[in-house]
């Protein structure tokens, strides 16, 4: 989740456990500790593709966090003691505080390496969006109430109160994910589409409208669904590629690692003589920040060379006008959505240089 959601719900936790004690201290103490698994952010892991995948690693483990609990217990305790609470409390804070975060962004799509370092696929539920107002709402009043009348038996009330509307919806949001599989499944049993792998993730800033995934081969579909929905929804036939952009790939290791991290719901495109790899999870049609020139060749005569040191490519202007549309969308099925113009954007540059067989539109 976004710096201020992880900030506020780290200060809600230590309020709510040491708040009695620490007073208003422990709100700015808990929101400082509840940022520091994000600090990976300002490592170089030596490319693009690297810097992407180690994020939410080591820093996120819980066999790193819950020892680091323990070591930070015992300085604390060691030098700056305090004889209201116990060793047990203290560790428990600090162990929650660490751990909410590394939770709250298994439910995001991203992918979160929970029991890194073994190579077991990012956890990630993909049930919330990165930022979502309904869920940091209450927990940032709280904080901010809290601050201004310090956690007396109002101010703690307070603190209990955010962290369980705050769960409550959360867990709500898996209601929605089920919602939107279900309606995948059936929107691809009428068409008859034998899918390798699916997914589901909210739109932006909301749980009310999904954006539903199916891969199949060289191709994708792709559709929206809304808890309003009556019908399965329509799916958008999208070119892929995976079978002519592979054998150029074979000898990239960040290709690899991409396809470990995202579950193989990748895109190909061919740009300027590059092999341009997208990640599909995250973003919108035409609107995908994890894109990385992974091949290229300087001749069409010649074969593809793999790029050692991966950038991110490019990606458009965000137009926010677009989320009117969504909003729309979200709360009538009638408004149309054209995904299949916004994933055009996807291919900038010269025209399409390998013949590949075009979706056919829209399924039903």
């Amino acid at each position: 989740m976004d710096s201020v959601t992880q900030a506020v719900l780290g200060a809600t936790v230590q309020g709510a456990i040491l708040g009695r004690w620490q007073g208003r201290k422990a709100l700015v103490y808990g929101a400082i500790l509840g940022t520091l698994p994000d600090l990976d952010v300002v490592l170089d892991f030596g490319d693009a593709v690297a810097n992407m995948t180690q994020h939410r690693g080591f820093s996120h483990s819980l066999f790193v966090l819950i020892p680091l609990a323990a070591m930070m217990t015992w300085v604390i305790r060691r030098y700056r003691p305090h004889p209201d609470y116990t060793s047990l409390r203290l560790f428990t804070c600090i162990a929650l505080v660490l751990v909410t975060h590394v939770l709250l962004d298994v439910f995001t799509t991203y992918g979160t390496q929970i029991f890194w370092p073994l190579p077991v696929t990012p956890a990630a539920i993909s049930s919330i969006f990165i930022i979502d107002p309904l869920y940091t709402l209450p927990l940032l009043i709280a904080t901010i109430v809290g601050l201004i009348i310090g956690l007396g038996r109002r101010g703690m009330r307070l603190q209990y109160l955010a962290l369980i509307v705050s769960t409550a919806y959360l867990a709500s949001t898996l209601a929605g994910k089920s919602m939107a599989d279900q309606k995948l499944e059936q929107a691809l049993a009428q068409a008859g589409i034998q899918a390798e792998i699916t997914f589901s993730a909210p739109t932006p800033f909301n749980t009310v409208l999904w954006r539903v995934v199916a891969v199949a081969g060289d191709h994708y579909y792709e559709g929206l669904v809304s808890w309003v929905d009556s019908e399965p929804p329509e799916l958008v036939q999208l070119p892929r590629n995976a079978s002519v952009a592979r054998p150029a790939l074979a000898d990239s290791p960040q290709h690899e690692r991409l396809r470990w991290f995202t579950r193989d719901i990748l895109r190909y495109d061919l740009i300027d003589d590059q092999w341009v790899v997208t990640d599909l999870r995250l973003g919108m049609p035409g609107y995908h920040p994890f894109r990385f020139a992974l091949a290229q060749r300087d001749d069409p005569a010649e074969g593809f060379v793999p790029i050692s040191q991966t950038e991110y490519w490019p990606t458009p202007d965000r137009d926010y006008s677009l989320l009117t549309d969504l909003a729309r969308r979200a709360f009538d099925p009638a408004e149309h959505i054209p995904i299949e113009a916004w994933a055009s954007d996807m291919r900038p540059g010269p025209p399409w240089q390998i013949p590949v067989r075009k979706g056919t539109g829209t399924l039903r």
